[in-house]
């Protein structure tokens, strides 16, 4: 009798599915069940991949955005040949395993995204295919095509119920990104019992019509490999809208006592189960991790598509670098996440510079700045909320990107600041482009799930984020951030920097374009502020280091005024009134704390001397997380409630920012 392979190969993920998260009594046996069908049609006959190199530039993507499904994932990395073996799914969930409780791109060869929070994965696929237009549009020449592959995405009910989907579905659609594709896994179940419960008057499929995305049903995708590879073949073929493929599923499909319930989906079904799954699909109930020859050599089938496939665009680049080899290094370049080889050496000499004194907004500064740099990094790419004119992010002269216009350098996001911030990372894992947002700092709140998720995997986010405290003014407590500054401080690797002029501005930008590892936060003035002294001779060094001695007194200083952004200002008037006085004080601009905190104690002690202990932050927002540089002694003049429509200056004086209130505190400090 002939063995069916590609059932085998789909039973084969399911078993060692189920058996990874038996062995660690921890995960989700529900989707690996119901979605190994759908999973397997994609990746044996749709997906252009190629295990021998996990990234290579014009290969698919492919986002598990139900990423709870993970046992299904490592299942195919290993099926298809990534080097994760069957010790390593032995290993799942446990500390330090490459098979972590949801996937992780640098834990695991061949994750593309780290997902989990369900819809992030979604928005990521949106953001990977934009930066493939974007690529395809600034380095395919005629005769010469480098850039041409698709994004794949495995969706859950979750997933649909969380806004980031539709924020991100709806600029799909409105973008015709028809390289996209998502896999729903509609199997009518979460965690708590049926979706009836809180997700059943929807037609989503006619949400997506609405959208402008091609919908398709497969009704039995346990079952019907052919549907769902038709399917599949047909979003391929689309090519001016996003596809959506609606499969009808069962969850835990084969347990005959959990399918079709919540209770396969969130915990193991247990070993009398897992044996009767395995009796069901042909397997022995009393092995376990079994994947027969025979399904690995007919998934090595699909590893050798992907490598003639690698093959023949290697060949292609070979010739495209024979004609556009100025345009191939910077491609390589751009893939490698490097910046330009001459780029500090033209920053020296074309970033903006301010000599002390009228005042700029940081929010104009910034804007200034943009323009140089966007000249000097091909790759810059912007977007904001509905905010350019506010925000001052829009590249002059980059065009609006568009279907009409990919090679426009400003995404227009609307007012979508969940999806704006995912959507960036899916272009930074997608790679070769380098993306900036921005909004109004008090909506950091809105995307601050997809900033956690860059600082978790180092994605280098550039994040500008202006109107920056209760200085907005007449607008009123619902836009005056005060918590945020310490909200986001507290997120580990994110760099929080919050300059006080031009000068720090401008080195800012250029501190945030080469790091590569972290995301940056730009926190940016609405009202104008003064350029100060030494911030063009010592802001490039300062701003890298996260804190510097900006004015000092002769010896050893009686008081030290500690301040960022606007506050810098008012702590240098603060200091001359003392020095009037004959009093020693010293002012320290400390734009970013963390990278401050990181540098070593000889440079920390040097800008703030432990001898002095009469120390006076100056803030406009919450007090907290200051006490660490104040220490006992030192006092924080900062705002620990809400803010008050009124114009800007008169909120600032009411809270007692002024040269009178800053030169209160320090008196109360060094008595």
């Amino acid at each position: 009798m002939a063995v069916d392979l590609d059932l085998l190969c789909v039973n084969t993920l399911r078993t060692v599915s189920i058996d990874a998260i038996q062995k660690a009594n921890s995960g989700h046996p529900g989707l690996p069940l119901g979605a190994a069908p759908m999973a397997f049609a994609l990746w044996q006959r749709h997906l252009v991949h190629d295990p021998a190199d996990a990234r290579w530039p014009d290969r698919d993507r492919f986002v598990l955005s139900a990423g709870h499904g993970s046992a299904l994932l490592y299942s195919l990395l290993h099926l298809y040949g990534y080097g994760l073996s069957l010790d390593d799914l032995k290993s799942f969930r446990q500390w330090h395993s490459r098979t972590p409780g949801h996937p992780e791109n640098f834990a695991t060869s061949g994750v593309e995204a780290t997902t989990g929070p369900l819809g992030q994965g979604a928005a990521n696929s949106v953001g990977m295919a934009l930066a493939e237009r974007s690529l395809a549009a600034r380095f395919n020449q005629p005769g010469h095509t480098i850039v041409d592959h698709h994004t794949y995405a495995l969706l859950g009910d979750g997933c649909m119920m969380e806004g980031v989907v539709y924020e991100a579905a709806s600029l799909a659609g409105q973008h015709r990104l028809g390289k996209l594709t998502w896999l729903y896994d509609a199997n009518d179940v979460s965690l708590d019992g049926p979706t009836s419960l809180s997700f059943d008057v929807e037609d989503v499929a006619a949400r997506f019509v609405a959208q402008g995305w091609h919908v398709q049903l497969v009704q039995d995708g346990n079952r019907d490999l052919a549907a769902l590879e038709r399917a599949l073949a047909a979003a391929r073929a689309e090519g001016q809208k996003p596809s959506l493929i609606v499969v009808k599923t069962t969850i835990g499909f084969g347990s005959p006592a959990k399918q079709g319930t919540s209770e396969a989906h969130g915990s193991p079904l247990g070993a009398d189960e897992v044996a009767k799954v395995k009796l069901a699909f042909g397997f022995d109930p009393a092995a376990s991790f079994v994947v027969p020859d025979a399904a690995r050599a007919h998934a090595a089938q699909a590893a050798q598509r992907g490598a003639k496939a690698r093959a023949a665009w290697s060949e292609r680049f070979a010739a495209y670098r024979a004609a556009y080899p100025e345009l191939a290094a910077e491609f390589e370049r751009r893939m490698a996440g490097e910046l330009p080889s001459d780029f500090s050496a033209r920053c020296a000499s074309e970033l903006p510079q301010w000599d002390a004194g009228a005042g700029l907004a940081t929010r104009d500064a910034g804007g200034k700045v943009l323009a140089a740099l966007a000249g000097l990094v091909p790759e810059l790419v912007g977007g904001d909320a509905d905010l350019s004119c506010s925000t001052k992010t829009s590249i002059a002269g980059g065009k609006s990107f568009s279907p009409a216009e990919p090679s426009g350098r400003n995404v227009h996001y609307g007012v979508r600041e969940h999806a704006m911030g995912s959507i960036a990372n899916g272009m930074l894992y997608h790679g070769g482009v380098r993306p900036f947002v921005s909004t109004f700092f008090v909506f950091s709140d809105y995307m601050r799930p997809a900033v956690r998720l860059a600082a978790l995997c180092g994605l280098p986010a550039i994040y500008v984020w202006t109107h920056d405290s209760v200085a907005v003014g007449e607008d009123g407590p619902t836009h005056q951030p005060v918590e945020h500054l310490a909200a986001l401080r507290a997120m580990p690797r994110l760099r929080v920097v919050r300059p006080c002029d031009a000068n720090e501005t401008a080195h800012a930008w250029r501190l945030a374009l080469e790091i590569d590892d972290a995301p940056v936060a730009l926190v940016l003035s609405r009202q104008k502020l003064p350029v100060l002294p030494g911030t063009r001779e010592k802001a490039r060094e300062g701003v890298a280091r996260g804190a510097y001695v900006l004015a000092d007194s002769v010896g050893v200083p009686e008081v030290v005024f500690l301040a960022t952004g606007s506050e810098v200002s008012l702590a240098l008037d603060a200091h001359r009134r003392l020095e009037g006085e004959g009093r020693r004080s010293r002012v320290v601009s400390m734009p970013c704390m963390s990278t401050f905190a990181a540098q070593d104690a000889s440079y920390r002690d040097a800008v703030l001397p432990p001898a002095c202990r009469a120390r006076v932050a100056v803030e406009a927002g919450v007090s907290f997380g200051w006490e660490r540089w104040v220490g006992e002694r030192g006092l924080v003049l900062a705002i620990d409630r809400y803010g008050a429509s009124a114009p800007g200056e008169k909120v600032l004086a009411e809270y007692g920012f002024t040269v009178e209130g800053v030169l209160a505190a320090a008196r109360r400090a060094m008595a």
